[in-house]
């Protein structure tokens, strides 16, 4: 990462996130925001009283049919198997259907995906979600049985298990990607959404370059987001290089075959971006909006 990077995104963002840069399978690296401690506890917490009200909503009728045919014991065994799965296809379901987002992280903005900039596979969804049994719910579960012996000793065996289950929990803080055990085991990391809107002063003026729905339908607005602030850095040789080695990637993936002279890269990016944007808002009005190059449109 940059030091023009790191200022101009402190300029446009107006707080300084930890940040690290992921490159895409086509070759662009893209610098992604990582997602706070509290952000992350935040969006666990909504997931935590949604999954919860509805794992009693199942709970009840189970103990109360079953428990009313004088098998209290089985009931609570049925009601407690059904919670786990629950608790688990909650994070699995959701992560896979919206793109690595719950209902808690799109709550407060944010995603999980690949570390490598592939596409979010449903085997990582699956991985980074099993493994938060032994990294939460089951030391939990082992704190709350009180840790003791019969006799009142300390049960060093089950407290130790605890402690060792719980150093899975605060992974996220020994590690620069916040990354949980999940996380490592899946290959993925968990960012904050860009909450920027896309901005009006890039689009004014006549347009020189014209595309087609095809190639407009290459990108979403994640990556023209990421265009805008690309487009905004100051002039610098750097600056320069990143632009051109954007607008040779660009042409590549919309399958632009015209040759775009060195002097007219910018204009020919500003031009993309117009165009995009219009396309991408037109959509957003019919109820298609695509949130990266990734997603399928919302229907």
């Amino acid at each position: 990462m940059t030091l023009v990077h790191e200022r101009t995104s402190q300029f446009f963002e107006g707080v300084r996130r930890r940040r690290r840069e992921i490159t895409t399978p086509e070759g662009v690296t893209i610098p992604v925001e990582l997602a706070d401690y509290g952000e992350r506890l935040s969006a666990f917490f909504i997931d935590w009283v949604i999954w919860t009200v509805a794992t009693i909503a199942i709970y009840l009728p189970i103990i109360f049919l079953i428990g009313k045919a004088g098998s209290i014991l089985i009931a609570i065994s049925v009601a407690l198997f059904v919670g786990f799965i629950i608790r688990n296809l909650y994070f699995v379901y959701f992560e896979i259907a919206w793109r690595g987002a719950t209902p808690g992280k799109r709550v407060v903005g944010l995603r999980v995906i690949d570390r490598h900039g592939g596409p979010l596979l449903p085997t990582s969804v699956i991985a980074r979600n099993l493994t938060r049994e032994i990294e939460m719910f089951l030391p939990l579960g082992i704190l709350m049985s009180g840790g003791r012996a019969a006799g009142g000793a300390v049960d060093w065996e089950h407290l130790s298990l605890a402690i060792w289950m719980l150093f899975f929990a605060a992974l996220p803080a020994i590690n620069r990607d916040r990354m949980r055990g999940g996380d490592l085991i899946a290959g993925t990391i968990v960012i904050a959404l860009p909450k920027r809107a896309l901005s009006s002063d890039l689009v004014d003026g006549a347009v020189q370059f014209s595309f087609t729905e095809q190639q407009l339908r290459a990108y979403g607005a994640f990556e023209l987001q990421v265009l805008e602030e690309l487009l905004r850095r100051p002039d610098s040789a750097e600056a320069v290089r990143v632009l051109n080695d954007v607008c040779d990637k660009v042409c590549r993936k919309i399958i632009w075959t015209a040759p775009v002279p060195p002097n007219q890269v910018v204009l020919f990016l500003r031009d993309f971006y117009t165009a995009e944007r219009a396309f991408l808002e037109r959509e957003q009005l019919y109820g298609k909006g695509r949130a990266d190059k990734h997603a399928q449109p919302t229907k």
